[in-house]
């Protein structure tokens, strides 16, 4: 994450102290210029010589200072506007009519760029501080400022403090955008924990509760302590108020987590790095006498962790045919390419869902729906579609881009 606000903070920033780059190069060209052009007028030309060789030199030789907020220090802009007023101020010592006739200072309109660094390093503050300096600077050099000097004071004061205000104002979008960014990316990596919990601890501990129930005597009350830790660990993981991590160190549960992790690095079919997946492989397990796969003659070819994660949707929409229409139902899978996308539909002969169960389910808890399907088809860049009907069965449709599977 702190890469990416890297990135996010050089793409508002970098233009600005590109544009203040050439901004000074051009005017202090434009300042010995203007100095070439009136050179005759002045009564002690070699002031301007000298002061504008200075600049010339000082401004090539801090080129590097100025690319970015690291390197302009605040030694520099320190240096740098003392450059810039000690221009202002030497220009009645070249020129002796420099006080009675409107004309430019020798560093001209170079001084702008000086009072710009201050205000992209610092924002309106530091502007309003060096802008403030300049502008008594050329109080001082006309003895008696006319209209026009008041005017481009002014210009100079309004226009520096308005990009220092500009300045602060992206810094801040950055923060919070970058906030933004990390809390997104801490949302989706305790919905992708609070799936593996769902799809390993919570389903071994409703069996255990199950199979407990069932056999009576001790394992009964072993069943009852397992569904009391299910409840538990469904409100944690739901309300948030705990990191799902937390939940597969309990000591309790770390058996039961160890026995139905897989290795999140390896498809289970020896797949190398960076090597598409054929979804039918991993999709062939599912395939038995109350589960029938139909599936395409070519492979059906993801980059493998769209593959893992959209087998693990298919997954969990058959434990969840078998928790809720029973061990006897029939279920079909039927996988589609169409180039552009895949499609896996999951379809069922069970009693289907009532109307605003998903709702209740997700309020109790039981994320299966919302996080171990919809939340990894999100993720994908996918959407997954349920469609049930009382007494018709159920119907999960799971699509996939390609292009974002592969991303």
């Amino acid at each position: 994450m702190a890469k990416r606000e890297r990135v996010i903070r050089m793409s508002v920033e970098l233009p600005l102290w590109r544009a203040l780059t050439a901004y000074r190069v051009l005017t202090m060209l434009y300042a010995v210029l203007v100095f070439v052009s009136e050179y005759r007028h002045f009564e002690r030309a070699w002031v301007g010589v000298a002061f504008l060789s200075v600049l010339a030199v000082w401004t090539l030789a801090t080129l590097p200072r100025v690319a970015n907020a690291a390197s302009c220090t605040k030694r520099f802009l320190g240096v740098d506007l003392t450059i810039a007023l000690t221009g202002i101020l030497l220009t009645p010592l070249a020129d002796a009519q420099a006080q009675t006739v409107n004309g430019p200072t020798l560093p001209t309109i170079w001084t702008a760029g000086s009072v710009l660094a201050f205000a992209i390093k610092g924002g309106w503050r530091w502007a309003a501080f060096a802008s403030s300096l300049v502008a008594a600077a050329n109080l001082v050099e006309r003895g008696t400022p006319t209209r026009d000097t008041l005017h481009n004071v002014l210009l100079v004061w309004v226009a520096s403090i308005a990009i220092g205000y500009v300045v602060e104002v992206a810094r801040a979008s950055e923060a919070t955008l970058a906030r933004a960014l990390e809390i997104e990316a801490a949302t989706r990596e305790r919905e992708r924990l609070a799936r593996d919990i769902h799809d390993s601890v919570l389903q071994v501990l409703a069996m255990v509760q199950r199979r407990g129930t069932a056999l009576g005597g001790e394992a009964a009350e072993l069943g009852r302590m397992a569904g009391e830790q299910e409840v538990a660990l469904r409100t944690l993981v739901s309300s948030g108020l705990v990191p799902p991590t937390r939940a597969s160190e309990d000591p309790a549960l770390g058996a039961l987590v160890r026995t139905v992790e897989y290795d999140d690095t390896d498809d289970g079919r020896g797949a190398a790095d960076g090597a598409e997946v054929d979804l039918r492989t991993l999709l062939a397990p599912h395939a038995g006498s109350r589960v029938s796969l139909a599936e395409p003659g070519a492979p059906v070819l993801l980059a493998p962790p769209a593959a893992r994660e959209l087998a693990a949707a298919v997954s969990a929409a058959l434990d969840n045919v078998r928790r809720h229409a029973g061990e006897s139902a029939q279920a079909w899978i039927l996988v589609e390419d169409w180039g552009d996308e895949v499609i896996v539909t999951v379809r069922d002969d069970g009693p289907g869902i009532p109307e605003g169960r998903l709702a209740q389910a997700e309020g109790e808890g039981r994320l299966g729906v919302a996080l171990s399907i919809r939340g990894r088809l999100r993720d994908l860049g996918g959407t997954a579609e349920l469609i049930s009907v009382p007494g018709q069965g159920t119907e999960v449709e799971l699509k996939v881009p390609r292009g974002k599977a592969k991303a």
